[in-house]
């Protein structure tokens, strides 16, 4: 289960990144966040 928490984590960090990119700041903090409490901070939040 943590394995795949981060795998995700990896992805929407990578997707907020690219969004940045792509000049859609607002949508990529969010997901940088979002991949943020899902990696390191949501193994202890979902457990």
């Amino acid at each position: 289960m943590e394995t795949l928490l981060w795998i995700i984590a990896v992805i929407l960090v990578v997707a907020g990144i690219f969004a940045i990119v792509r000049r859609q700041l607002v949508w990529g903090i969010v997901l940088i966040v979002v991949g943020l409490l899902v990696g390191p901070g949501g193994v202890s939040i979902l457990s």
